[in-house]
């Protein structure tokens, strides 16, 4: 079985991992519910694809853009990873195929937006595939004290209710006190280990 650090150096080229990214990864691969506070730009994206190269199986991704979703399957394409996107472009018979190749292609991560989430048919789908780790980005939008409040967020505990043993990760670059509170009910994370790393910036002053 590959170490994280040599998956990190074949697909990311990265020699060493930014602190807290290996101790989040420790937990996630130990199979805990994750809360991972970290700065834009501080890698949270390699988070929970790396254990998803270690486990079997796929990682469900909740993301809230499609611009978002579609820029880390282009980045995981080149680097000869199979990952898909189900966004308000597909059509059903697109969806259909999409969860055939999900089945039987091989393919390690699916993106998908909160709203998708919410479809009977999806969440009939997505029982028929491999779920291993589900991923919650910016996952303060759960949260009516956030400052991007997305209400189909508080149904992501469909994926909860579903897939009760796999671990969850939720990944932000802002929350409160009582946006984390938020996040940890709203997900129903359940023994918890929480990651914060400072948002302050060297190269930045008011």
């Amino acid at each position: 079985m590959e170490l994280p650090i040599d998956i990190l150096k074949k697909y990311w080229g990265f020699n060493d991992f930014i602190y807290p990214q290996k101790e989040i990864i420790a937990s996630v691969l130990n199979g805990k519910d994750t809360l991972a506070l970290l700065p834009t730009g501080g890698g949270k994206s390699i988070c929970f694809q790396i254990p998803t190269f270690i486990n079997s199986g796929i990682t469900l991704v909740i993301s809230p853009l499609i611009a978002l979703m579609n820029d880390q399957v282009k980045n995981l394409q080149k680097k000869g990873i199979k990952a898909i996107a189900l966004t308000s472009q597909l059509s059903q018979d697109d969806i259909v195929t999409a969860f055939d190749n999900l089945q039987y292609g091989n393919y390690r991560f699916l993106y998908i937006s909160p709203e998708k989430l919410q479809s009977e048919f999806i969440q009939q789908k997505l029982k028929q595939v491999n779920i291993q780790l589900l991923a919650v980005d910016e996952a303060h939008c759960i949260s009516e004290w956030g400052h991007d409040f997305r209400p189909s967020y508080l149904h992501i505990k469909i994926v909860r209710e579903s897939f009760p043993d796999i671990p969850i990760i939720a990944l932000t670059a802002s929350a409160t006190e009582r946006v984390k509170n938020d996040i940890v009910e709203h997900l129903m994370l359940k023994d918890v280990s929480i990651f914060k790393k400072s948002l302050f910036r060297k190269n930045l002053a008011y």
